[in-house]
């Protein structure tokens, strides 16, 4: 008699700087391991950073339709019979004045409860992820995680959590001039202070925006991306034609003018330790927090 497997489905909201995901994730136990797999995933644009970092508040229109998003989203785990979810809010609602309120008007006109959680959070649940299939048995490991308002970075040595620090550094800063020299001169400093002293070092890339940048280099899944081919899938996504990233490389229009400010973050952080590549996955925030549900 064959054995049955019971699947269940979660979701996972993560209200980003630069656009907000839910990921619907099946969840199910074979010979008493648990494992997880990815249903479907949604993605809105809803830039809050530009009104986070310039404003400190949220426009009563960004409000409105962060409102709607969360709404629908609600109902699309209705139909999918979810009963367990998790909603973070990340960078550009931890900059906001009034969040205590926009967060309880949240869960009371949509059912959505959602919570703010700090850098260091963020980059706990990101490094929780598996990435065995990527690195081996490497001991010494980064995760860099580059969102719209701050950058994350989490160490292990001897695999075993090391050090982790939130710099307020993203792509959505960037693009509106928001990051000063000292604030480069910090990230750089406290790089070399930490991880230049480990042998052997693997950088994983975390985020929407080096995923697109991996699939545009060519690079086979699994492998990773050498600095060099790095460099020039950039300098390639940057001198393009806005016609041809919309139609060739087929990009969001809202990742068309933050995918190579953004991607200079993670090439700073390789020419800084001197990395010769980086591994990229394609897991994110959204990704980690099943594995808290579980």
């Amino acid at each position: 008699m064959k054995s049955k497997v019971i699947v269940k489905k979660v979701a996972t909201i993560d209200i980003g700087s630069n656009a907000i995901r839910l990921l619907i994730s099946n969840i199910f136990n074979v010979k008493g391991k648990q494992y997880h797999t990815k249903n479907s995933l949604y993605r809105v644009q809803l830039r809050l950073g530009d009104d986070s970092f310039n404003k400190g508040k949220i426009s009563l229109k960004n409000l409105k339709k962060l409102k709607s998003t969360l709404a629908s989203f609600k109902l699309i785990m209705e139909i999918n019979e979810i009963k367990d979810y998790l909603a973070y809010a990340t960078s550009a609602m931890r900059g906001i004045i009034n969040s205590e309120e926009i967060i309880k008007s949240l869960e009371d006109e949509t059912g959505i409860k959602v919570e703010i959680i700090s850098g260091k959070t963020e980059s706990e649940i990101v490094s929780n992820n598996d990435i065995s299939s990527h690195i081996g048995k490497t001991k010494n490991y980064c995760f860099i995680d580059v969102g719209g308002g701050s950058t994350e970075v989490i160490i292990y040595k001897k695999s075993k959590f090391y050090k982790s620090k939130s710099f307020k550094i993203g792509g959505v800063r960037l693009i509106n001039n928001l990051v000063s020299n000292s604030t480069w001169e910090y990230f750089g400093n406290w790089l070399k202070k930490n991880a230049v002293e480990l042998k052997k070092l693997k950088i994983i890339g975390i985020g929407g925006n080096i995923n697109k940048i991996y699939k545009i280099s060519g690079v086979k899944y699994t492998k990773p991306l050498t600095r060099k081919s790095f460099k020039k899938t950039l300098d390639k996504i940057e001198n393009m034609s806005l016609e041809k990233k919309l139609i060739k490389l087929k990009l969001n229009p809202d990742r068309i003018d933050v995918i190579v400010p953004a991607g200079k973050i993670y090439y700073f952080l390789m020419k800084t330790l001197d990395i010769k590549e980086i591994y990229v996955p394609r897991i994110g925030l959204a990704d980690g927090m099943v594995n808290e549900i579980i």
